[in-house]
């Protein structure tokens, strides 16, 4: 299987993913803080022109109201400033006299001013590329404006202060369009350092799809790098390295069982196969014909009842349901001692004194476990070993302990007794025509019952097979 190599790029969805929703982020936050730099700006630069002008237009208001006054009007303008201009203006509006950069907009100006009460600031917005002024309307009666040689003097009944804001204006939007360059390099500058801190937080990613790679081309010892810090890519890879650990597991089983049913099924085919051929080269004649029928008939038996037991355990790994009914378990597992007592007359088999123990579930499977642990424990036993059978019924649970006082089972030995073909003595079993899985069909029947089974065993000492079933009253599925 040729190995697949993943490219940098591969994971640039994910990237792309990533940028575009930072760059959406980062554009909306750097265009809002332009924006209410430039409006905070704004907004500094319109109250310190109203600010001006309001000072301006008091400080004009406390001159004229001393009396009459006589004045230049180009000395007046060059005093109120050079970006403020003033408009002279008769009882009807009439322009009478202008200075400063007020002469391009006087008549709007004086329009605008007469429009609100005196001392309200009006703003007017260029038109046509013409400037932008705010001006103020003040009473000037008294006030005699000289314009110089070869000119009538005027007595304005009012002056229109203006004050020339285009600079303003100006100023604003140079910052606005600096701003907006700022913002587009930090962008680019952001974003490039957004995709070199995603490529260097993508390695990790990028590893386990190198190392995914290898397993599927067959690596199946290689894991997924950890570094152990508990972070979300080592979450990740452990979560992987799990599934792969479970799957190689299942596979190992599979090829195990494979294996040992092969195994199991060899040598009754042999010894059929080797009955008849027998008899195919007339070496059996007579009654030793009747006798390779027997030998024949037990091996189908044996073969029977391995394939009855997979094919019990197929049904129970792939979650069948079993029957549902009210059992009295103290009458099935005496019902059992009673069988086993018959069939081994020589064997002390006793069953402790012990109360109806109510539990649900179905009968002949029940009863199928109690025969193959008080099976296990006569057969796997010396011939003096006693076997005693207790039942305790605890409220929420029934408990049936199957207990020998035989020699035990190795603590090596003990994980392994729920495998499937696994024998301490194989070669006892297989002369008691065992298969192996006595204990996995018990495990199975017990787990399909919402129940649990342990064994305990000391070398030297015996060993108690401990099966627990849910009551009926404590259980919430019934």
């Amino acid at each position: 299987m040729k190995l697949r190599v993943r490219l940098p790029w591969s994971f640039s969805g994910v990237r792309l993913r990533l940028l575009t929703g930072l760059a959406v982020l980062l554009t909306a936050g750097l265009l809002a803080s332009a924006a209410s730099s430039t409006f905070l700006l704004r907004e500094f630069l319109n109250k310190r022109d109203e600010t001006t002008l309001r000072a301006s237009a008091d400080q004009f208001g406390d001159v004229i109201a001393r009396g009459p006054q006589t004045a230049d009007v180009d000395h007046l303008g060059a005093l109120f400033g050079p970006s403020h201009g003033i408009i002279a203006v008769d009882a009807d509006s009439r322009i009478l006299a202008t200075t400063g950069e007020a002469s391009s907009a006087a008549a709007m100006l004086v329009s605008l001013a007469s429009t609100v009460p005196p001392g309200e600031i009006v703003t007017h917005d260029k038109p046509d590329g013409l400037k932008n002024f705010k001006a103020v309307r003040i009473p000037s009666a008294g006030l005699t404006l000289e314009q110089g040689p070869g000119k009538r003097p005027v007595r304005p009944t009012a002056l229109v202060l203006a004050l020339d804001t285009s600079v303003d204006e100006e100023t604003t939007e140079e910052v606005t369009q600096r701003q907006l360059f700022l913002v587009g390099v930090a962008l680019a500058l952001l974003l490039g350092l957004a995709a070199g801190v995603l490529r260097l937080g993508m390695r990790p990613i990028t590893q386990m799809a190198h190392t995914a790679d290898s397993i599927a081309a067959g690596s199946r010892t290689e894991r997924l790098p950890t570094r152990g810090d508990k972070r979300e890519t080592d979450l990740l890879a452990e979560a992987v390295n799990r599934a792969f650990d479970a799957q190689a597991r299942a596979e190992a089983s599979i090829r195990s069982m494979a294996a040992d049913t092969s195994h199991e099924l060899r040598t009754p085919l042999s010894t059929i196969s080797g009955w008849l051929d027998l008899y195919r080269q007339g070496g059996i004649s007579g009654p030793g014909l009747e006798k390779a029928l027997d030998h024949i008939e037990n091996e189908v038996g044996r073969m029977r009842l391995l394939v009855e037991d997979l094919a019990l355990l197929a049904r129970l790994d792939a979650g069948r349901l079993i029957d549902q009914v009210d059992v009295d378990l103290t009458a099935l597992v005496a019902s059992v001692v009673e069988d086993a007592e018959i069939i081994y007359p020589d064997r002390s088999i006793t069953l402790a004194p012990a109360q109806p123990s109510p539990v649900r579930g179905d009968a002949a499977r029940l009863q199928q476990v109690l025969r193959n642990l008080v099976g296990n424990a006569v057969q796997h036993t010396p011939a003096r070993t006693s076997v005693l059978v207790e039942i305790t019924d605890t409220g929420s649970a029934v408990h049936v302990k199957v207990s020998d006082n035989g020699p035990g089972i190795s603590p090596e030995d003990l994980p392994r007794v729920f495998e499937r073909f696994w024998r301490a003595e194989a070669s006892r079993s297989r002369a008691y025509g065992g298969s192996g899985l006595g204990l996995a069909i018990v495990e199975a029947i017990v787990h399909a019952h919402h129940g649990q089974v342990a064994v305990d065993s000391e070398v030297g000492m015996g060993t108690t097979v401990t099966v627990q079933l849910p009551h009926p009253q404590g259980r919430r599925d019934t």
